[in-house]
């Protein structure tokens, strides 16, 4: 298994290659040569398995030779002992043909843990059999940061850097983040929003001479190993629903596209996805592009939902790698236009065929707080802000086709307790291993939306702990 750059100009490289630059040299993203195949027999004999052994069953194709399958297993085996469900994603079923897969039981209460618990043990093995180090740098709209701190504090091979952008977080989120006391963590708060925040990474990626100096590495979904990990969670849901004799569609709550494109991932990979629904909020660029073709930047609005408040979805690249018939000069094109005009159009052929899997909706604030309210009172569940758009929409589809849809419950409704308490009256606690989350102290840096600033900070901070 090699990979390749989706702007068509980057060496191939391996897994671990893959693993420890994170974004290619020639600013694509790294996506599987040939994407493995599981035939309906393979799918079959994967019924039944607990999530560990699922996870190293999907997950070995994309490996290669780089890591053996008796540390692999070892080491997916630690990064899901930390939840507390033993089923890791367990499904709960909301209606006839509706279900809710619950993703949110990892240590940081969101979904990024499926993949970042993973990423963690991962770099850390990698490290180590090249006795290497490296500065982690990563932008978060919320949930990421504190997934990938909790995966990365207190590993000697490794300090952290989190961009967050200022404000625009809920406090529970900032927290998880900034109340860290381990001397590889350094949180940034930048004068800007989320957009902003990736910009920098990217910007700092792409600093040939800085990425080398720093050994950067990087813990966003533009790593494709967060991809691989999501991916499991689809086979897990659909097997249980009888994958591969019957068709399962996905509700998907996304800003960045990277948890939607592993359900595409899945989906190319042999598991039977009959739709594909992207829910989004305001910031509802990717709802646009899937009705127009066209994809528009618009300035980034506030929300009750953060972690979607994004007008950049950096995943959506490697669905347009795919789309273009993997052509990278001509991903390299749009994204060049997106760049320098905050716009790009594909023609009607590319968008039939988008939309053959993918269909786009949103919800405003206010219909939102309406759906967590619907769901408290219809089945008890408390939402937060993200899984409720994803729930409310996947509510209307599961009613046009006789076939099961699985909404995404992507993070613990007290990561959001403001927005829950207000649509239900309900202030939904804290679990016990973060009920002093409130009283602990905080760490953080607050910089401006400037990159010579953020490289200063860095250098300073890394230099300290190296």
């Amino acid at each position: 298994m090699h990979y390749v750059s989706t702007r068509g100009a980057a060496p191939r490289a391996s897994f671990d290659e893959v693993l420890l630059k994170g974004l290619a040299t020639d600013g694509g993203l790294f996506v599987p040569e040939t994407w493995p195949h599981f035939s309906e027999l393979e799918i079959r004999a994967l019924r039944g398995l607990d999530y560990p052994t699922l996870a190293c069953r999907v997950m070995t194709p994309f490996l290669g030779a780089t890591i053996s399958v008796s540390d692999f297993e070892k080491i997916v085996a630690a990064a899901y002992d930390t939840f507390d469900h033993p089923a890791v994603a367990p499904l709960v079923q909301l209606d006839a043909d509706l279900w809710l897969m619950e993703l949110f039981h990892g240590p940081t209460l969101a979904f990024k843990d499926v993949a970042l618990q993973l990423l963690g043990r991962l770099f850390e093995h990698v490290l180590d059999s090249r006795s290497a180090r490296v500065t982690i740098v990563g932008a978060t709209s919320g949930d990421t940061g504190s997934a990938a701190i909790e995966a990365c504090r207190d590993r000697v091979a490794m300090d952290i850097v989190i961009l967050h952008p200022q404000g625009r977080v809920s406090e529970v989120q900032r927290r998880q983040m900034t109340t860290v006391d381990s001397k590889n963590v350094h949180n940034v708060a930048i004068e800007g929003t989320f957009d902003d925040c990736q910009d920098l990474v990217k910007a700092m990626f792409n600093d040939q001479p800085f990425r080398d100096e720093l050994h950067l590495a990087a813990v966003n979904s533009i790593n494709w190993a967060r991809i691989m990990a999501q991916t499991v969670y689809y086979f897990h849901a659909a097997l249980a629903l009888g994958a591969p004799d019957r068709e399962v569609s996905f509700s998907v709550p996304t800003g960045n596209f990277g948890n939607v494109f592993a359900a595409y991932s899945a989906h190319k990979m042999g598991l039977p996805v009959a739709r594909l629904y992207v829910g989004s909020n305001r910031n509802d660029i990717l709802t646009r592009f899937l009705k127009s073709g066209e994809m528009v930047a618009a300035p980034v609005e506030p929300s009750l939902s953060p972690s979607m408040d994004i007008q950049i979805s950096s995943n959506f690249e490697r669905l347009l790698f795919e789309l273009h018939g993997r052509n990278g000069s001509a991903v390299l094109a749009d994204m060049s236009a997106f760049r320098d005009t905050g716009r790009y159009s594909v023609d009607t052929a590319l968008r039939t065929e988008v939309n053959s899997l993918f269909e786009g909706a949103k919800l405003d604030d206010a219909e939102t707080a309406t759906a967590i309210e619907h769901f408290y009172q219809s089945t008890g569940e408390l939402l937060d802000p993200h899984s409720a758009i994803g729930a409310w929409i996947a509510r209307g589809k599961s009613r046009e086709k006789v076939v099961p849809v699985v909404s995404l419950a992507t993070a613990h409704p007290a990561k959001f307790p403001q927005a829950v308490q207000q649509a239900t009256g309900i202030t939904p606690k804290l679990p016990k291993h973060l009920s002093d989350l409130y009283d602990r102290p905080e760490r953080c840096t607050v910089l401006p939306n400037d990159v010579s600033a953020v490289q200063n900070f860095i250098r300073d901070k890394v230099g300290l702990t190296s």
